[in-house]
């Protein structure tokens, strides 16, 4: 057993490093592994007096918080790409499909801006006072950092206007200029301290100091570039204008923003600004192509995680060469084999690079990278590090073809590549990479949020045969756990009133954890939506989850063939045993109304001048009926108000189903 001295000196290194690596934007743990940490040593100071030192981190003001979770109020979505012209050009292509669809006449004209290379964040005003500020997170929930984004000068605290919205939620990015960046690290040197890597990593530790003192030194600036939820606001018909709107307000809107008439414009606009690229005091990575119609933007609508009517022009990232190390292959959680390129470090686009991707088999045999070469390295999208390929003059003569492995390296279990597949995958249920896969998932904040769990602790549990699935969570031996080293009583019983408190999580959290072969998010809120609990879902047909809007037939096929599998059969029996809750989160019909819409499934689709969304949903609920995304076979009627789906509309219409206008609506609501 380690002695109490040697423990605790041990633990004050280790989290003076997680410290440091947390507040430069690149922690290797997450936060609850940091605090099992802390958790130990104030415990081990505790139980030796003698131990505690006026350095230790448990002394330390503003040790690193655990930020607030914040709410998005409409889903910070992220964009697809497209890396070249010819996929720009697609994706017009699609958007023009789909606009006809929608029964529109055409997409209008195009707003397209600069994609900054900083941190995405999303601002609150209520009645013109800047309240809250918060991360995009995963989408759905963020950090709340408004006590570092109140130094930001560039962010108004007031809007300037005698007539606010009542509420007002912006996104933007905040970033580094380079000019500030550079003079961060000529200070750094001149004080003898660490130099900070690139821009965008310093302003991501910037913004989750906990000191907002020392977040103002680093001088960070803001963009705005979209308009989230305004309550309130002018009417405003196209993105344009809506920045036009908010630099009105006060807002810093960058003034390369411009609307295009058509996409040769956009092409001739991309070109430019590749070619000046760096010739700003900021860095950006791209060009975002809007639709500028913000009509036309409500009606194409978005997937489960970007909007359809905007894209992602990707510039080409930095290029540089090295040595070529060795090959191998990781196993993904879902099992895929991923070969992998082992070089010598290299610094490429902001960041010292040691690995890059090799996608599959066939991109390393059509690349002919060997062990030994000198290769071409580069960051694709100036995030994800790949090998373009070999510099064939340096070669060496005895270089050989790398041969892609025929089992796993980790279970030994043969490796299958599927026909017609680009991808190899170990398709071992029980392989040790693919088990913590699952937990791992099954864990994290947007499935079942447990906090107490990290990938560090998923791994030693799977490794010591106390977990071998996620149903094996909830029957966990607190006993040997507290034997292991970095758990006390504290951290055991917060692991344990973590994992007690995810069995209330709704059956919508319960579908995406379950790692379903094609169920994102939002995919497992329209399953949850629409049958309401595990039993229908269990017992639903492949014709009845395509009656889903937006699920379609192969992913209709994938739930479906999943929930008929024994072993998913049996881990759901398992997880229903052990009390995890199997309904959908939805608000409860009220005993005082009156269900005069009992057994009805409405949809309502655009703007109802008497209710928002949230009162129209509950008005629906609380008298006994169910409220729907979109109509289905089983939908009763839809209720159309100002800028109703075209789409949604002509589906109904198609469908036989009544539709109704906000009077006729609110009549059915109170018929007396």
């Amino acid at each position: 057993m380690v002695a109490p001295e040697a423990r605790a000196e041990e633990l004050r290194s280790e989290l003076a490093r997680h410290s440091a690596l947390y507040y430069a934007g690149t922690p290797e743990i997450p936060d609850a592994d940091f605090d099992a940490l802390l958790t130990e040593l104030r415990e081990l100071e505790a139980a030796h007096p003698e131990l505690a030192a006026e350095n230790s981190p448990t002394q330390a003001v503003g040790s690193p918080p655990a930020f607030a979770p914040v709410t998005h109020t409409r889903t910070m979505m992220s964009l697809h790409n497209a890396m070249d012209i010819g996929e720009l050009r697609a994706w017009d292509e699609r958007t023009r499909r789909r606009a006809k669809e929608a029964a529109l006449d055409d997409v209008g004209s195009y707003t397209a801006e600069l994609k900054f290379d900083g941190l995405a964040i999303s601002l609150r005003y209520e009645n013109g006072v800047f309240v809250q500020a918060a991360t995009r997170g995963d989408g759905r929930v963020g950090e709340d950092v408004t006590h570092t984004v109140a130094t930001i000068t560039d962010i108004p605290k007031q809007l300037t206007t005698t007539d606010p919205p009542a509420t007002l939620e912006i996104r933007g990015e905040v970033y580094l200029k380079l000019s500030t960046f550079n003079q961060l690290n000529e200070a750094a040197k001149a004080a003898d301290k660490r130099t900070y890597v690139n821009p965008r990593n310093t302003t991501a530790g910037a913004l989750r100091r906990v000191d907002s003192q020392a977040a103002a030194e680093m001088h960070l600036s803001f963009w705005a570039y979209q308009v989230g939820v305004a309550e309130g606001s002018p009417e405003l018909t196209s993105h344009h204008d809506s920045m036009s709107w908010l630099a009105e307000l006060g807002f810093p809107v960058n003034e390369h923003c411009q609307r295009l008439k058509n996409l040769d414009a956009v092409e001739k606009y991309i070109d430019k600004y590749a070619k000046d690229r760096h010739a700003f005091d900021y860095e950006f990575d791209g060009i975002v192509v809007k639709l500028d119609d913000l009509t036309t933007q409500q009606a194409l609508g978005a997937d489960s995680r970007a909007p359809r009517w905007a894209v992602a022009f990707k510039l080409p990232p930095e290029e540089r060469t090295t040595k070529l190390l060795d090959i191998k292959v990781s196993i993904g959680p879902s099992g895929q084999a991923t070969p992998f390129a082992y070089l010598e470090p290299v610094f490429v686009s902001g960041v010292t690079v040691t690995t890059a991707t090799l996608h599959n088999a066939d991109q390393v045999a059509e690349k002919d990278v060997r062990v030994g070469d000198t290769v071409i390295v580069r960051r694709a999208g100036d995030v994800i590090p790949e090998v373009v390929g070999p510099v064939l003059s340096a070669r060496a003569k005895n270089a050989k073809e790398w041969v892609f492995p025929s089992n796993c390296p980790i279970c030994q279990e043969q490796l299958i590549r599927p026909e017609d597949a680009s991808a190899t995958f170990c398709v071992n249920y029980d392989c040790p990479r693919q088990i913590r896969g699952r937990i791992e998932h099954y864990v994290s904040r947007g499935a079942m949020d447990i906090k107490a769990l990290g990938e560090r602790n998923v791994d030693r549990f799977v490794t010591l045969g106390l977990i071998s699935d996620i149903a094996d969570l909830y029957s966990l031996d607190y006993d040997k756990i507290g034997e292991l080293e970095g758990f006390g009583k504290i951290s055991v019983d917060n692991l344990r009133t973590a994992i007690e408190a995810s069995k209330s999580q709704p059956l919508q959290r319960l579908l995406f954890a379950l790692r379903i072969p094609e169920v994102g998010f939002t995919t497992a809120e329209l399953i949850a939506e629409s049958f309401g609990d595990m039993d229908a879902v269990l017992a639903a047909s492949v014709e009845e989850f395509s009656e889903i809007d937006g699920l379609g037939p192969i992913i209709s096929e994938a739930v479906h063939e999943w929930l008929r599998q024994p072993r998913s059969q049996e881990l759901l029996q398992r997880l229903r045993d052990a009390g995890v809750r199997m309904t959908a989160e939805v608000a409860a019909a009220n005993a005082n109304v009156a269900q005069t819409l009992e057994g009805m499934s409405i949809v309502v689709s655009g703007k109802l001048a008497g209710f928002n969304r949230d009162e129209t949903k509950h008005a629906i609920v609380s008298r006994g009926g169910k409220a729907q995304s979109s109509p289905s076979s089983k939908t009763t009627l839809m209720v159309a108000g100002d800028d109703a789906s075209p789409a949604k509309v002509e589906k109904a219409t198609k469908l036989g189903i009544p539709i109704l206008d906000e009077p006729a609506f609110t009549k059915l609501l109170h018929p007396d």
